[in-house]
This record gives C-alpha cells, structure tokens and sequence, in this order.
C-alpha cells in the first residue's frame, strides 16, 4: 500500500479527498497516512461512505485523515478517530445533512454519528466513524456544550 494520493479507496473515494487540508498545507504540516491508516480509510468507505454515496448521492469530505500534528494544530481531540483513519466529516451534496445521519444509522455498522455545530435539524456537518468498537453512538455537539446523546 502506499500513500499515492489517487489510491482508491472505493469506487467513488480517492485518498486525496481524506488526506487534503488548507491547515496542513498553509502549515507545512506533513498529513500523509500510513499502510494501515489508508486501510482504515478504505474500511470507512466500504462500510459506510460508499454504501451512503450509492443510496443517496455524492458526499464531500470536508476533513478526513488528521496526522497527530494536524489534529493538534486544529484542536482534535486527542482520541480523536481521524488519526487513526477511522472518521470522516461529511457533507452530502444531494439530501440534507440530517438525513444523511439518519441513512448511516438505518443502514450502517458504525461507531460515531456526530451532528456538528449548527443546529440539531441543521448541523454544519456530519461526522462519521468506523472505529471497529461499532459503539452506535449518535451524538450532536454544539459551541460549549460538549457531546451530547440524541435520537434522530
């Protein structure tokens, strides 16, 4: 495996569009996944963000893989499951962000369904995990609140 930034992880993901970052780049900050990252990226796409794609339309990754340093530069959790290649923010392009949450929980094996900022109806965007716990947590965030569960 190498870190070829037009690896394809699935038929419609690329390894550029979760290694790609203004931060990273703007930084000099190195963001280049290892062998076992990019395959937990193509588990990511497989499992959850191909399935998504093919159901209901493109889907643009706003932040994918994060090196420690870029996560540490954007203030990421130091858990955080983009690290490891586990997690991806999304914004679907064709449905609302909302029923993009909705369709990874009727039809995926998940761990993380995060609603990001915005508003519960409106989150600026979705986070997504596959960490292999498949803890099935729905989750939304907002400024100053933390995480907080929630059924959508």
């Amino acid at each position: 495996m190498s870190a070829d930034p037009n690896t394809e992880l699935s038929p419609h993901f690329k390894l550029w569009e979760f290694t790609a970052s203004q931060t990273a780049e703007r930084k000099g900050i190195d963001n280049t996944p290892t062998d076992v990252v990019v395959e937990n990226l193509r588990t990511l796409c497989q499992e959850i963000l191909e399935p998504a794609r093919v159901a209901i339309g493109p889907l643009r990754i706003s932040s994918g893989y994060r090196s420690p340093a870029l996560n540490q530069s954007v203030g990421g959790s130091k858990t955080s499951a983009h690290v490891l290649g586990y997690a991806a923010d999304v914004i679907p392009l064709s449905t609302t962000k909302l029923a993009f949450a909705k369709w990874v929980e009727a039809n995926s094996t998940f761990d993380q369904i995060i609603l990001e900022f915005g508003t519960t109806a409106e989150p600026a965007w979705i986070h997504v995990s596959c960490d292999p716990r498949a803890r099935r947590q729905v989750l939304r965030i907002l400024a100053g609140t933390g995480y907080v569960p929630i059924t959508l």
